[in-house]
């Protein structure tokens, strides 16, 4: 495992506590993953999630609240906009999350647990 792929787990612990109605940005996962300007590596974490993965990887979002499009143009964009506006999530005519509604704001960290700290093992 390369020493970037070794991040993946923090990363989807971090990805894994957004609740449903919320999102965040690459670059807010990587700050909470201890992973500061690692934007990209959050993109390669999900990126690399199997099918079928219970990482809500659909919950983020590029800094100025739009989908990242793939280079692949997998049509991944599109399924992301069905199951955020599933989960309650808004976009305006052009395409844009309103980040001061929908942003997700973690709670501060337990005392003694650290923010990326899993509830439970991501398979």
């Amino acid at each position: 495992m390369s020493p970037a792929a070794s991040s993946y787990p923090v990363i989807y612990a971090v990805v894994s506590r957004i609740p449903r109605g919320r999102v965040a940005t690459y670059g807010q996962v990587a700050r909470l993953a201890g992973l500061p300007n690692h934007a990209r590596l959050v993109g390669y974490a999900l990126n690399a999630l199997r099918e079928g993965s219970p990482v809500p990887w659909q919950r983020i979002v590029n800094a100025k609240g739009t989908i990242s499009l793939r280079r692949s143009g997998s049509g991944h964009d599109i399924l992301q906009r069905l199951m955020l506006r599933r989960e309650g999530v808004r976009f305006d005519r052009r395409g844009v999350i309103d980040l001061a509604a929908f942003r997700w704001r973690p709670r501060p960290p337990i005392l003694g647990r650290p923010l990326s700290a899993p509830h439970h093992p991501i398979p």
